[in-house]
């Protein structure tokens, strides 16, 4: 006959060694997912290749690209500031442009030109779209996003900021042939056709504190699904005023 305590002992332990004794006929334990491939890291090919350089970012940043001819804007509300008047005072400035990020066809500018002046390019015929407002470069203040459609699903996207001064500044100018535009957090995203059947480009675009204006800091090549027509949603939490 055990001692009390060793008896008591095994009363303890049967409970505690019933699962383990079970455990070869549960289903819905651990089971192994198989033999894990042996990570591998990055391989540099070609390593005795002499690449391209890479040139250094200016440490003053882009030049200002202000916009001639407009009265400053107070305590740098971008609001104030009328997107036709401001198109029209960029063509004015660089007239005849056919390339570049100021590059139109003669016939879009002469509609631009046309525009009135008032009611943010809602006009029919009137090739400025309407404005969006977002901070993009985290100062706490908005900046005016800034749309021209163009021939052939084209479209110029343009972000103006203000200085203390009033002053606007062209931070981002591109021409794209454009699915969509959208605002996600501050970045600019635009969605464009890839050159692969069902398949889109996507290009975030950001300010860069450093060099003082906005830039594409991300690219991604993403398969469109089917029957979505190649259309994305545009997103307007920018806020048109």
């Amino acid at each position: 006959m055990f001692p009390l305590r060793t008896a008591t002992a095994v009363v303890l332990l049967l409970p505690a060694l019933l699962p383990l004794l079970t455990g070869c006929g549960d289903t819905g334990g651990l089971a192994s997912a198989g033999p894990v491939p042996t990570a591998r890291g990055p391989v540099h090919l070609w390593p005795e290749r002499a690449g391209a350089d890479v040139p250094p970012a200016d440490p003053g940043g882009a030049p200002p690209e202000y916009v001639k001819g407009l009265p400053r804007v107070r305590n740098q509300n971008v609001h104030e500031v009328d997107p036709v008047a401001l198109v029209q005072a960029e063509l004015r400035a660089r007239p005849g442009a056919e390339v570049g990020p100021d590059g139109m066809p003669e016939e879009t500018a002469a509609a631009i030109r046309a525009c009135a002046a008032e009611g943010g390019g809602s006009g029919a015929g009137c090739p400025v779209l309407k404005p969006y407002y977002r901070d993009l470069t985290g100062n706490g203040r908005d900046e005016v996003v800034v749309g021209i459609e163009l021939p052939d699903k084209m479209m110029s996207v343009r972000v103006y900021t203000a200085d203390p001064d009033g002053r606007l500044n062209r931070i981002m100018a591109t021409t794209q042939t454009l699915v969509s535009v959208e605002l996600a957090g501050r970045d600019v995203v635009l969605r464009m056709p890839s050159g692969n059947p069902g398949y889109e480009l996507i290009t975030a675009w950001s300010w860069d504190e450093g060099q003082r204006t906005m830039l594409p800091t991300r690219e991604q090549i993403v398969r469109v699904p089917s029957g979505s027509g190649g259309a994305s949603g545009s997103s307007g939490s920018g806020g048109a005023a």
